[in-house]
């Protein structure tokens, strides 16, 4: 008999597609991974007001969950935190077979948290939210994912991360030319050496003190953007700050130099280590040599 792990993964976005993706290419599931990613590129759409639909939310949850297909996806509501709450369609579960194994892949809308309670052996979320809660700040940062393991208190959790998934995004230092002298490299040396304002989103700031370190920050001072604000006019204000950014564009826009990319904001595959069996570390191989390049563990 074909042995089922339970793999928690986010319930839309970015990084839902990142997961879609890595089954496509390890279970053959392109077709099941446009359905997912179209349907729900759809729904954000109509959500935002970009889409009108041609059918009321329950009509369109209706028909998108086929519940008479034990391979089809399914699909649920939840509530947007947009102005007016409106109903949101979202990812719920679908079943594939992945390494000889039959995967059920359930939408949570925090995965990570869903390991550290010990409800999954698997999942999927970003390396953000590891490094936001249980990563041991340090006088030294971080520099890469493959570095965040080693500071995992394991008496805080017994959750680690695997691999990355490669839907890469970096929270960059970003500054005015006023700040940044001649000739001068924007880096972590730069930041060690300043004293300041440094505009950073308030959810990040454990991030970036895990990221550059605490020596770095001794004679910084966090300032956050007013909510009105886009973050990349709120760093052209302040003069120095970190921001995710893809190719910089946006950021040159409002006159600031793009500097190192600090660390990569990705999505992750985790295992609860006290919570896989055989079938869980087989898929887990499977999954994680789809990218070696990025695999934390041999």
């Amino acid at each position: 008999m074909t042995e089922t792990v339970r793999v928690a993964v986010p319930r839309k976005g970015r990084p839902l597609e990142a997961v879609l993706e890595r089954f496509a290419a390890v279970a053959g599931a392109d077709d099941l991974a446009d359905d997912v990613s179209s349907t729900l590129r759809y729904e954000k759409a109509v959500t935002k007001g970009r889409t009108a639909a041609d059918r009321d939310v329950y009509e369109r949850l209706a028909a998108y969950s086929d519940l008479s297909d034990p391979t089809a996806p399914e699909y649920t509501l939840l509530r947007d935190d947009r102005e007016g709450k409106p109903r949101r369609i979202v990812f719920d579960s679908v079943t594939v077979d992945a390494a000889g194994v039959t995967v059920e892949l359930i939408g949570r809308e925090e995965p990570f948290r869903a390991l550290r309670t010990h409800e999954f052996g698997l999942g999927f979320d970003s390396a953000d939210l590891v490094l936001e809660e249980v990563v041991t700040l340090d006088e030294t940062g971080v520099e890469s994912i493959a570095d965040v393991n080693a500071r995992i208190d394991p008496r805080d959790t017994d959750v680690r991360i695997v691999s990355g998934l490669g839907d890469t995004v970096y929270h960059t230092l970003l500054a005015t030319p006023e700040v940044l002298p001649a000739g001068a490299d924007l880096d972590r040396e730069f930041v060690a050496d300043y004293a300041g304002p440094l505009c950073i989103s308030p959810r990040y700031e454990r991030l970036v003190r895990a990221v550059l370190g605490t020596d770095a920050l001794d004679d910084v001072r966090f300032t956050y953007p007013d909510s009105a604000v886009e973050e990349e006019a709120a760093i052209a204000e302040t003069g120095l700050g970190i921001y995710l950014t893809m190719t910089g564009s946006t950021a040159r826009d409002h006159g600031l130099v793009v500097g190192e990319d600090l660390f990569p904001s990705e999505t992750v595959l985790m295992e609860n280590v006290a919570e896989t069996n055989g079938a869980a570390e087989r898929l887990e191989t499977e999954l994680a040599a789809a990218d070696l390049e990025t695999a934390i563990r041999p």
